[in-house]
């Protein structure tokens, strides 16, 4: 009887796949819930190379899903070096006590990717891309570093001057605008 219970513990980790080398090293998967809160945004915000086309491929290929493998409803790509988005934490960016968030000082080209099929579970996840210039607004930065992207915020200007601000996805209908 102890002979059988000493071979069943033997092997056991080879029917359940433990003894695997693969299993013994962290895949890619498990690699992405390592990074740090900055290369996640990094990843998932930052790609000078995006264009509107890409959507799709980008989306799927740095595996940017909602919860559940649903697909995201909208991601926003910062068309810039990711030294200049840091520098939304390092003095180029203007911190709202308000609210907590910190907004670029400078407009960055943006790509967002909003879903075509609305609920649709990965793979079949479509997007259109969209090309705008706009403000770029983080909520948390830290150690001098963005980590969550909020929004972006598009503005009005004449002569220097800001007129107006719309957040992009804000329901909200601008008042101090005249035609």
């Amino acid at each position: 009887m102890r002979i059988m219970f000493t071979c069943l513990l033997l092997v056991l980790p080879f029917v359940t796949g433990l003894s695997k080398p693969a299993n013994l090293q962290p895949n890619r998967i498990e690699k992405r819930l390592n990074e740090t809160n900055y290369e996640k945004f990094r990843r998932q915000h930052v790609d000078a190379k995006m264009s509107v086309k890409k959507c799709d491929t980008e989306m799927k290929k740095k595996k940017i899903y909602a919860d559940r493998n649903k697909c995201k409803d909208v991601n926003t790509f910062i068309l810039s070096d990711y030294k200049q988005v840091k520098a939304i934490c390092n003095g180029q960016g203007r911190y709202d006590q308000t609210n907590g968030t910190t907004k670029s000082v400078a407009k960055f080209r943006i790509v967002r990717c909003d879903l075509k099929n609305n609920a649709a579970r990965k793979p079949k996840c479509q997007y259109k891309g969209t090309l705008l210039t706009n403000r770029i607004v983080v909520v948390k930065c830290e150690g001098k570093l963005p980590v969550h992207y909020c929004g972006d915020e598009m503005t009005f200007e004449s002569n220097n001057a800001t007129i107006g601000k719309i957040p992009m996805r804000s329901t909200s209908v601008p008042t101090n605008i005249h035609f």
